[in-house]
């Protein structure tokens, strides 16, 4: 585990020393347009996420970011600690996980919030699947 400074966002993240820079994930929580579906996506640090590709990908309705209440009625996280550990508290699970591929390649590891934008945890990108699964998630 790396502690540091808070980070609200993947800008922030240059004045900080990863261990792991190249497995340091980025999360973003949205939602469809009728608030019926949540996403919670996590790519590599370095990508950007195109919500229009991935509706048409994922055959979504039109998506947009969740309010702030949605991520802490549903993930129980604040905004700037969005990570996939939030799914511990998807308890009715209503959301859906979407994990880079990339992250599947060596040396497989992912940097995550551990639901506290004040440290990043170090896993293998396998325990993160098995914790996703055995906590009863959607993943794709």
């Amino acid at each position: 585990m790396t502690e540091h400074e808070a980070v609200f966002n993947m800008a922030e993240t240059v004045n900080i020393a990863l261990h792991y820079p190249d497995a340091e994930a980025k999360n973003i929580f949205v939602r469809d347009d009728k608030k019926r579906n949540y996403y919670l996506i996590t790519v590599k640090g370095d990508k950007k996420v195109n919500l229009k590709y991935f509706k048409e990908k994922y055959h979504t309705r039109s998506l947009s970011f969740a309010s702030e209440q949605d991520l802490m009625a549903i993930l129980g996280l604040q905004a700037g600690s969005v990570t996939p550990l939030g799914l511990i508290n998807n308890t009715e699970h209503k959301v859906q996980f979407y994990l880079d591929q990339d992250f599947l390649d060596e040396p497989k590891l992912i940097g995550i919030h551990p639901n506290d934008n004040t440290a990043t945890v170090w896993l293998k990108t396998d325990d993160l699947i098995t914790l996703i699964e055995e906590l009863r998630n959607r993943r794709a």
